[in-house]
């Protein structure tokens, strides 16, 4: 430690089970993980932990990491999810360097050991159809019962498996198990499938070589095996698929036989974690694609503003333990608000305008203001930014009349604005409705970026941009998807979790006007709005041509404890 006031971070039981690995000379003193995603959608922040967990592990003890796609499923995965889990996994960070696999890859292999499997009578063809292979497995109460064709021979097994890959029978109507225990206490043991056909697929890697496809739960530890993996960590959902792990590798003849270990899955609160839900959301368009800045996928979460370091410091900050819980989502908001505080420079932008005339400003003269791009850190430069006779302020910024504690532009009362001068509001113009559209004011020449001299306190400040200069922009305030902490759980009172979703959970401004500054902005550039919140310049432009800024977050939390905004 480099001081006494520091303290070391506690050791997880990941770092402290390799740590043990090592000591005792197991596996060479290697360390090789892999993260191992299905390309059938976008990556998602619970994918987030895994990627920071496997690589980091690799990192820390200075072995390697494999990205390897699970692509046992071509019916269901595409070309697309598999560059996007690729750009997600880059834009975090981390870098797989050669080791880039695909499940596909082993495909003869898996076959191959399928084959062995079946002539040690440890694995035969089944005609139970999906229904049926249901009802013989039995309850957690209930043993199963032996299908009637477990006790084939190995030759009409060999045959038959044979003409399966051939392409002899349709879909469902013969799958491949294997042979262990229809009374086994774990339901994955009795007899789980390793083959099923599948046929009118196009495989993204391997077209229509094969129509048989093998399980997750036979490919997954023989990819690790044959990829020389040490330590398979996964989630504690498959904590009961761990001896099926262990069986498929302890019955073939296969060198190397890694070590499975579970961990909790990040739940995090106000959104979903389960891909076949956020594919629902996609699919029946409750959002505008798996990038909307409104889901919880990691390419969401770019588009909305946040930075791979803050979803790193997020996972960081959450830990990894084998107990389940349920993660606050300030705890991710305070992440990217902390990291944006240091990194974003400050600009001005008017979301909701009201028009302001200075009448003894002149009315051609244009004056270049300078302005911190932060405030605290002067190695961030400065800008200039026009000011003008006629300017923009926030339409929230201005009352005829406010007590004490109002600290902006009140009727007769004076307030600053940011990096520029002092103004006093004089007049005002209203429509026929009696709603105001002008604010006529007055500005003090001797107030530019400093206090008057004459004593006077102002305490207010408010932002603004002149109107001569103004970017039209539309923006995009982007909140929590859900107003349910739990919208899975809540469908257990007899809803869908769609019916939990935020109907604010989008809000679009479509006239707001920028400081000049912010015309160029480049996709993905983040701002922090003074008094506004931090923003990001979004991929797109808006229908009329305008550029779109999303909200990333807000300056401060604005959810109470109860879930209400």
């Amino acid at each position: 430690m480099s001081d006494n006031n520091e303290t070391t971070k506690p050791r997880h039981f990941i770092q402290q089970y390799i740590d043990a690995d090592i000591a005792s000379g197991k596996n060479e003193g290697k360390v090789a993980t892999r993260f191992p995603p299905e390309p059938n959608g976008y990556l998602h922040i619970g994918h987030a932990k895994s990627i920071c967990l496997n690589f980091g592990v690799a990192d820390e003890f200075k072995g390697t990491c494999n990205l390897r796609f699970d692509d046992t499923n071509p019916g269901k995965e595409k070309e697309e999810f598999v560059a996007s889990i690729q750009e997600d996994v880059k834009w975090l960070g981390f870098d797989w360097q050669d080791r880039l696999f695909y499940a596909s890859d082993y495909f003869e292999q898996l076959h191959d050991f399928a084959v062995e499997l079946i002539k040690a009578g440890k694995a035969y063809v089944c005609d139970l159809n999906a229904d049926e292979v249901r009802s013989y497995r039995g309850t957690l109460q209930d043993a199963g019962k032996n299908s009637p064709y477990r006790d084939r021979s190995v030759e009409e097994n060999l045959e038959l498996f044979e003409k399966m890959r051939a392409g002899s029978f349709p879909d469902g109507e013969k799958v491949l198990r294997a042979k262990i225990d229809m009374a086994s206490a774990n339901m994955n043991m009795r007899d789980p499938t390793l083959y099923r056909i599948r046929h009118g697929v196009i495989h993204h890697q391997t077209g229509e070589e094969w129509c048989i496809y093998p399980m997750y739960d036979y490919t997954h530890p023989i990819s690790d095996a044959l990829e020389g993996i040490t330590h398979s960590l996964c989630t504690l959902e498959f904590e009961d698929h761990r001896p099926l792990y262990d069986w498929v590798l302890d019955n073939i003849n296969i060198g190397c036989h890694p070590q499975q270990i579970e961990f909790s899955r990040l739940n995090l609160q106000y959104t979903i974690v389960s891909k076949r839900k956020l594919t629902q959301l996609v699919e029946n368009n409750h959002v505008s694609g798996w990038d909307d800045p409104r889901m919880p996928t990691i390419a969401g979460l770019r588009r909305r503003g946040f930075t791979p370091a803050s979803i790193r410091d997020f996972c960081d900050r959450i830990g990894v333990t084998k107990v389940d819980n349920s993660i606050e989502m300030g705890v991710l908001e305070n992440c990217i608000r902390e990291d944006l505080n240091e990194v974003a420079p400050r600009r001005m932008a008017v979301l909701n305008p009201l028009k302001v005339v200075i009448e003894n400003y002149p009315e051609d003269k244009i004056e270049q203001l300078e302005a911190p791009n932060h405030p605290q850190k002067e190695e961030m430069g400065t800008r200039t930014i026009p000011f003008s006779r006629e300017i923009y302020i926030d339409r929230d910024d201005f009352r005829e009349e406010a007590n004490k504690k109002y600290k902006r532009l009140v009727l007769g009362k004076e307030v600053r604005l940011r990096n520029s001068y002092v103004i006093k509001a004089e007049d005002v113009i209203k429509d026929d409705r009696g709603e105001t559209i002008e604010v006529r004011c007055s500005y003090d020449t001797e107030t530019l970026n400093k206090n008057p001299a004459d004593g006077r306190k102002v305490k207010g400040v408010i932002h603004w941009v002149s109107a001569a200069h103004a970017v039209e922009a539309e923006i995009r305030l982007y909140d929590r998807l859900f107003d349910h902490a739990n919208p899975e759980a809540a469908t257990k009172e007899g809803k869908e979790f769609t019916d939990f979703i935020n109907p604010e959970s989008l809000e679009t401004l479509t006239l707001c006007y920028l400081e000049t500054n912010l015309e160029n902005a480049e996709a993905g550039q983040r701002f922090q709005f003074e008094r506004e919140g931090y923003f990001c310049r979004d991929s797109e432009n808006s229908s009329n041509g305008k550029p779109v800024f999303n909200r990333t977050v807000t300056l401060r939390d604005t959810w109470d404890k109860s879930g209400k905004n």
